[in-house]
């Protein structure tokens, strides 16, 4: 196994009468891009200003790095990264200037410096713009900006909250291609906070829900979709030219089929057994042609919302 680069231990953060997060068990390995998903007000921010030492928890601890977050926070803000939802950046500066700033806040030396700025410029693919004041930049630009200032200090990991939020179809694709180049090439453990399904099932290895403060569950989207709809469980999808309730009828009355779901002019005919060919016959005789017929595919959005819909 890789080593775990990060690990809460019944992590708790209340405000008041309101539990932020609550008793967080949750494991994170070196090398890996890992997806922390839950609507907003879930607690993925909180749990992030958390590990990284910037807000003390009310009961419970994690490491990051090997450093506790309470005791050792300065040596984790010394390997680890945040870019926030929304970080802010001087607009009446370069891009150059302020990743110097940012540089000169971390104590790297001018020299190193001036080398660190001109390669994260061409990683993030803003070479072309590194002299042109911020205020111009789109907001893909801005957020490959502040990829940057994570970067430029050479953490051994890089927390990201909602990176993509707002950016368009192309500049999330840009992003989510630079999180997996950064992880391959660089080695980069990753922990991304988002809520966009998508962008997660694309890039991560393993993901976490969290819910209501409580992690729900945590594994890979494979493990994770046998471990709901697996068991066994066949679900396979039909496309017809003609869909009518005898139809669904007969097909239910067939040993091993649990139930049918319709959608339109498709049906989703959930099997104790594969039963694939018997439904095909009597679709057949019903005079309806198949259009399509295919293993229905679960993918994270429909993980995350049968884990959301449980009490």
């Amino acid at each position: 196994m890789p080593e775990t680069v990060i690990e809460t231990f019944e992590l708790t953060k209340k405000y008041g009468y309101i539990t932020a997060v609550n008793r967080l068990n949750l494991k994170v390995y070196e090398g890996e891009i890992f997806g922390f998903l839950g609507p907003n007000g879930a607690g993925k921010t909180t749990t992030l200003l958390m590990l990284m030492g910037l807000t003390v928890p009310t009961s419970g601890t994690a490491k990051v790095g090997g450093y506790d977050i309470i005791r050792e926070s300065r040596e984790i803000r010394r390997i680890a990264g945040l870019l926030p939802e929304g970080a802010g950046y001087y607009e009446d500066l370069t891009a150059r200037q302020n990743l110097d700033y940012i540089g000169q806040l971390n104590d790297i030396p001018r020299l190193e410096r001036k080398k660190r700025i001109d390669e994260l410029l061409e990683v993030v693919g803003l070479k072309r713009w590194a002299d042109v004041k911020v205020e111009k930049f789109s907001r893909g630009m801005k957020q490959r900006l502040g990829i940057a200032g994570v970067l430029i200090k050479k953490p051994k990991i890089a927390f990201f909250d909602e990176p993509t939020i707002g950016l368009d179809p192309q500049g999330t694709k840009e992003i989510r291609d630079l999180f997996i180049r950064l992880n391959r090439e660089e080695g980069l453990t990753i922990f991304l906070s988002s809520h966009l399904l998508y962008e997660v099932q694309q890039t991560c290895h393993r993901v976490g829900i969290i819910r209501d403060g409580r992690l729900v569950v945590a594994d890979t989207i494979e493990n994770l979709s046998r471990r709901v709809f697996g068991g066994g469980r066949v679900v396979m999808e039909f496309e017809l030219t003609d869909v009518n309730p005898e139809l669904i009828k007969n097909i239910e009355a067939i040993d091993g089929v649990s139930f049918v779901k319709q959608e339109d002019h498709k049906l989703y005919v959930h099997m104790e057994k594969d039963k694939a060919r018997e439904v095909s016959e009597t679709i057949t005789r019903s005079g309806s042609i198949i259009l399509l017929m295919r293993p229905k595919e679960y993918g994270l959005e429909d993980i995350f919302l049968r884990f959301y819909r449980r009490d």
